[in-house]
């Protein structure tokens, strides 16, 4: 049996009184200690001049300083003479000097149809063809157009963008993409010594295009018209990558665009049914799935359906490479998949090589 205090035996007594969390702490309700609200006050009414018939409301304006019981003055805009950048005021689009009233819809590098090549095939009247022209692979199957060790320089092309080019483990997506397109167009540059007139070409990046393509803003230009188009999709965050088939979209859009400010400078503006057609190649990559494209303009008469179409060859989804693995792959201490490329299959650089060499053989 044990002796208490006074103190000590109320505690007990009252055991809700005591926290434990606490110290011993008595413990006091909500009410005792106060109940904030979250809910802000609301603003004061701002003060306002009510406009009364036949009165003029009375304000402190000529005081030059605060009255209660005195209405707040109302001033105009002040005007220093000259537009803020931050505060212009631009006029409705109705007033604009290049306003008009028929839509002009732009195409550029980050649009994406969401019909794909449905809806390509339809905005340019074009007919489309599956797999490349009979002349594009008879020169692809033609030994005599082959490079000497073809499919070793094809595979040190690869190691080189994916392995050798970067100090990364694993390189991004943007960094051996336009590697690996550069390095196959110089491999193909070494037949020049086979065909000459492969000289006569320059490999021009971020071309611009418009309606009337007017490329280095100057007449005379000796490379004026395009032969083939290279578009990289490099973009490594997934949402930000174009789908197969809005690639190949834009790939047509964007032939066709080349071919039709072609076409305007041959035979002028007027010109419905072309006398001779206008070809354009296109080759789209991911560093990995290449696309390949050759568009015939035959026609710039959009108007309608009927008559003559505009045709374009695709052949899609062609692998130069299944997988690179950058780093080896070891399961109980031995190499299961060694570094370099699985799946290479040569036949998609015969066709590269075809694309380029399609005009000057």
């Amino acid at each position: 049996m044990a002796l208490a205090s006074r103190s000590a035996r109320l505690a007990l007594a009252r055991p809700g009184r005591l926290g434990l969390g606490s110290c011993g702490a008595p413990r006091r309700g909500a009410y005792e200690w106060g109940v904030r609200s979250t809910r802000k006050p609301e603003p004061p009414p701002p003060d306002r001049v009510y406009e009364i018939p036949g009165l003029e409301p009375i304000t402190y304006a000529g005081k030059m300083h605060f009255m209660p019981g005195l209405a707040r003055p109302v001033f105009p805009p002040w005007n220093p003479g000259w537009t803020p950048p931050k505060f212009r005021r631009l006029p409705p689009l109705h007033e604009h000097p290049l306003y008009k009233d028929q839509a002009c819809y732009v195409f550029h590098q980050r649009c994406r149809l969401l019909e794909g090549v449905k809806q390509a095939l339809w905005l340019t009247k074009t007919k489309l063809i599956e797999g490349l022209p009979e002349k594009v692979l008879s020169l692809a199957d033609d030994p005599r157009n082959h490079i000497e060790n073809q499919d070793e320089c094809v595979l040190n092309v690869i190691f080189h963008a994916r392995l050798w080019h970067s100090t990364e483990d694993i390189p991004k997506r943007e960094t051996y993409c336009p590697v690996i397109v550069d390095s196959l167009i110089q491999l193909c540059k070494s037949q020049i010594l086979k065909h000459p007139s492969l000289a006569r070409r320059i490999c021009a990046q971020n071309n611009m295009l418009s309606t009337t393509w007017n490329r280095g803003f100057r007449e005379g230009y000796p490379y004026p018209y395009p032969h083939t188009l290279y578009l990289l999709e490099s973009a490594n965050l997934r949402p930000h990558r174009f789908q197969p088939d809005q690639l190949r979209a834009k790939m047509i859009l964007f032939a066709f665009g080349n071919a039709l400010a072609q076409a305007r400078l041959l035979y002028g503006d007027d010109t419905k049914v072309l006398e001779q057609p206008v070809v354009v190649q296109s080759v789209g990559t991911d560093g990995r799935v290449f696309q390949f494209l050759v568009l015939q303009l035959n026609t710039t008469d959009l108007a309608s359906d009927e008559g003559v179409k505009n045709l374009v060859w695709i052949d899609s989804d062609q692998l130069l490479y299944e997988h690179f693995w950058c780093l080896p792959v070891v399961r109980r201490k031995a190499v299961v998949e060694p570094v370099g490329p699985t799946g290479f299959q040569p036949e998609t650089f015969r066709k590269f090589l075809a694309l380029y060499l399609h005009g000057a053989v």
